[in-house]
């Protein structure tokens, strides 16, 4: 607990006082004040958060974790749990989605086994911080106990640690995998929001009506037997969550320490942030929202933190896919802000008062 009690202390505010002074600059670029929209939005809060009117992001890692969900086994996905293992060599091949995207925006991808239910073979890019072979049914009891809970935190925040130490790095996207983990997110995003189960509940891998039902009850029937404490989110999180989601929230936590701006991607994600931002309120200031997942729980988690999303793809992989995409537009806004000619600069006549 110590190391996560060390990175919260670090936790600052970011610094608004460059807002003012990134508007003004923006405003001297040539074009009409504020026709670039919320591209203009990113490229303040980037500034704010970095503490340069001159900010850029060539470094970008995208920490994509995996973990294997108990409660699995009541039927709640349309995959079996063998998929997490198989997807995470996908990964690792950069066969997958996010690796297509990734690469697309030159950001580099760090895959980590978090919780996958079987050991994997050593392969070069796999980070294993294991904390167990997934977690336990949330239907019979907790997910996890409360010590592995805070152990998948601090592996999150060990992992900003160690990534450091190798490299520099701008800005973070964070994905995930795992078989069954919408139906924890969802069972989180109730807990800490208090919103209705079926408010949040979503159909994930694309079940149909009849295993919808089947899934609003597991977790229904999950929060009545743990009874997690939202005013706690280690609590919420060792009763009815993941280990690659206590991962995720390690990484934004330490993440944001070391003044790094981090990108969401959709709903698994987002709980993640429910418990760093619940952990740590500051937290949420450098926290951007990718897109609007398919998955409805995903806007009431985004609301509850004052988030707002980039965009609506109907998009609902995850894997970090969506993180990418909004890092070329938050990367945009940084360009325009340092790379846009000025009226004065440009021989061009401003608007007139």
């Amino acid at each position: 607990m110590k190391a996560l009690d060390d990175v919260v202390k670090c936790i600052k505010p970011i610094n608004y006082d460059l807002m003012n002074k990134a508007q003004s600059k923006l405003d001297n670029l040539t074009k009409p004040q504020g026709s670039l929209g919320r591209l203009e939005e990113f490229a303040k809060k980037i500034v704010c958060i970095t503490g340069t009117l001159s900010p850029t992001i060539p470094n970008k890692v995208i920490f994509t974790i995996a973990g294997d969900h108990g409660v699995a086994e009541e039927g709640v996905s349309l995959f079996p749990k063998e998929v997490t293992e198989q997807m995470v060599y996908n990964f690792l091949q950069g066969g997958a989605g996010v690796n297509v995207i990734s690469k697309h925006i030159g950001a580099r991808v760090v895959v980590v086994d978090m919780g996958v239910a079987s050991d994997l073979r050593e392969e070069p890019g796999l980070v294993v911080k294991k904390i167990g072979y997934g977690t336990d049914n949330m239907t019979k009891g907790p997910a996890m106990k409360r010590d592995d809970a805070i152990k998948s935190i601090e592996g999150g925040i060990n992992l900003i640690e160690a990534e450091l130490k190798k490299n520099k790095v701008d800005i973070i996207g964070i994905g995930d995998m795992g078989i069954a983990n919408t139906t924890s997110s969802s069972a989180i995003c109730s807990c800490i929001t208090g919103a209705d189960v079926v408010d949040v509940t979503g159909r994930g891998t694309g079940i149909d009506d009849e295993h919808l039902e089947i899934k609003i009850d597991v977790i229904k029937r999950s929060i009545e037997i743990n009874n997690p404490d939202p005013k706690d989110p280690i609590d919420v999180l060792s009763k009815v969550g993941g280990y690659e989601i206590g991962g995720l929230a390690g990484i934004i936590l330490g993440a944001v320490a070391h003044n790094i701006p981090v990108v969401l991607d959709g709903f698994i994600t987002t709980c993640a942030a429910l418990i760093a931002t619940t952990i740590s309120p500051i937290s949420k200031e450098y926290i951007f929202g990718s897109h609007n997942s398919v998955e409805i729980g995903h806007s009431v988690a985004l609301n509850w933190m004052g988030i707002e999303p980039m965009f609506n793809l109907k998009m609902r992989l995850g894997e970090g896919t969506g993180a990418c995409l909004a890092i070329s537009f938050i990367e945009t806004g940084v360009k325009i802000l340092n790379e846009m000619t000025t009226f004065e600069d440009a021989g061009v006549s401003k608007e007139k008062n």
